[in-house]
């Protein structure tokens, strides 16, 4: 079984680190000449899902859209992820799920379990009930070769009262990475479990943890490919810079483009 990190790892090779969002917010169905009913959801989602899937490593559908719907919401989310991981794309769901015990591993058979007609790739869950509650979600991850991304330092304002809060002589945060870094041991070429690490934090850390960052906060919310060099240094290459609105906004008609284009000027991160 290749485990997620080598699967990543192959992927951000031959595809570049573009981390394409599918985000069916209102404001993006009406820009597309849609409505925001069922039938604009499943036109949207799929259309994107055709045109990203073929030529990104990752797409990253977030739940909630799919969620408003209802049952039939989820149902064009099932579509969604079946034909992104056909076209060769990975499928990170963000669903920023967490809990403690048989609920923590009933969302982990939800989305990391081959049997749920929901499995993918990977998925966002919150240390912020104790990074132990999340075993369920590692365990199954481990067992199916998932993977996990934890929030860690999220762009947005209200972040930093719990992220940069003391836990002894370490910030929050930096217990989260040290329990990444600790996961990820003596993986290669990648470990599977990363963090959420927003492209407009301030640097000054080192995360360099053996797994993959997910940098939101990429484009629409300020962050640049300079933001991310400063911010993350040596481990610049394992990030997945995430973009859904700017991206999205090209439309149907520049959707393909706008990825290429964008994906090209992320390939020389590393460099």
């Amino acid at each position: 079984m290749t485990t997620f990190g080598a699967r990543l790892h192959a992927a951000i090779r031959d595809r570049g680190p573009l981390c394409a969002g599918i985000d069916p917010h209102a404001g993006l169905l009406h820009d597309w000449g849609l409505d925001d009913d069922l039938a604009g959801l499943e036109r949207f989602a799929l259309t994107a899902g055709e045109q990203l899937a073929p030529r990104v490593a990752v797409v990253k559908p977030q739940s909630a859209f799919y969620e408003r719907f209802g049952s039939r919401g989820i149902a064009v989310l099932e579509r969604l992820v079946v034909t992104c991981r056909a076209a060769g794309a990975l499928v990170l769901l963000d669903v920023k799920r967490g809990d403690i015990g048989s609920t923590s591993q009933a969302y982990a058979d939800a989305y990391l379990d081959p049997s749920s007609p929901l499995a993918v790739d990977a998925i966002t869950a919150s240390p912020y009930l104790g990074f132990g509650s999340l075993e369920p979600m590692i365990d199954t991850a481990r067992k199916h070769g998932g993977g996990v991304f934890v929030l860690a330092l999220t762009s947005n304002k209200e972040g930093p009262e719990v992220q940069e809060a003391r836990a002894g002589d370490q910030a929050v945060a930096d217990v989260v990475l040290g329990r990444l870094r600790d996961l990820n041991h003596g993986a290669d070429p990648l470990g599977s479990f990363g963090a959420v690490i927003g492209a407009t934090i301030e640097g000054g850390r080192d995360f360099d943890f053996g797994g993959p960052i997910l940098a939101p906060g990429f484009g629409a919310q300020g962050g640049t490919v300079e933001d991310l060099r400063r911010i993350f240094g040596r481990a610049v290459g394992h990030v997945l810079p995430s973009t859904s609105r700017d991206l999205l906004r090209a439309g149907p008609g520049g959707l393909a483009e706008a990825a290429d284009r964008l994906n090209e000027r992320l390939r020389r991160l590393a460099g």
